[in-house]
């Protein structure tokens, strides 16, 4: 029998590792992207190049249709530093960073289990992780676990919620990357994915495209010189 599964897929380095696990994984593997007005839009603009080339790096023939949301009334809802020009900072009431979508994550997970509920999918991959994150509370495995949950009772479904990469750091997102696909799928995802809040994919680094002083591009930079001081090491 077929195994599918549904990966939501921004084109930044967390959920490109999550779709090369599930290609390596699955039998098919469906992709959805949410447009909702985010101000590093260009990360969709990456999802077509990645699509296009990432099965070539792993060698395999699982990958199958892409699902692009239009969601920008979603983010018509959310005063926050994502959707509105507005400066990426610690808000003083919330205590959480400007950058936090609320409902973003539960949101978009609801879609694609809808979606693979229709393709008669066994799971859904998501990017999202508590070990080496920015403070968002939907990335904590608790609530994975209550929206899974929820998801199996309204659906009359038992579609699981896979979450690679609940309880790695960065560097360790990066090495999971080499296990997967060796060095080429690192290079891959260095060099194709989008993570810069800033939508900043001119400048490249040693990491990748970004604007170098964002939040994402700061942990990204802080994985990858973790990830390649460990090489150095072995």
């Amino acid at each position: 029998m077929s195994r599918t599964a549904v990966v939501l897929f921004s084109g930044g380095q967390d959920s490109t590792t999550c779709l090369a696990a599930a290609l390596k994984q699955y039998d098919a593997v469906y992709t959805v992207g949410v447009d909702y007005g985010q101000r590093h839009r260009v990360e969709l603009e990456c999802r077509e190049r990645i699509r296009a080339r990432i099965e070539s790096i792993l060698g395999t023939h699982s990958l199958k249709d892409d699902l692009l949301l239009d969601l920008k009334a979603f983010g018509q809802l959310s005063d926050c530093a994502l959707t509105k020009p507005e400066a990426i900072e610690m808000n003083e009431k919330t205590h959480l960073p400007t950058t936090f979508v609320p409902g973003r994550n539960l949101i978009f997970i609801t879609y694609a289990a809808a979606y693979a509920w229709k393709l008669g999918a066994e799971a859904i991959f998501t990017g999202v992780g508590q070990a080496d994150y920015s403070g968002y509370p939907d990335c904590r495995e608790n609530t994975m676990k209550a929206l899974e949950l929820a998801i199996d009772l309204g659906m009359e479904t038992s579609l699981r919620i896979e979450r690679p990469l609940m309880n790695l750091s960065k560097a360790e997102t990066w090495k999971l990357a080499e296990t997967i696909g060796g060095d080429a799928l690192v290079s891959f995802i260095r060099d194709e994915t989008h993570t810069c809040y800033e939508g900043d994919h001119t400048h490249f680094h040693d990491w990748g495209y970004g604007c170098g002083k964002c939040p994402a591009c700061v942990l990204r930079e802080k994985g990858w010189e973790e990830y390649v001081a460990n090489l150095k090491g072995r």
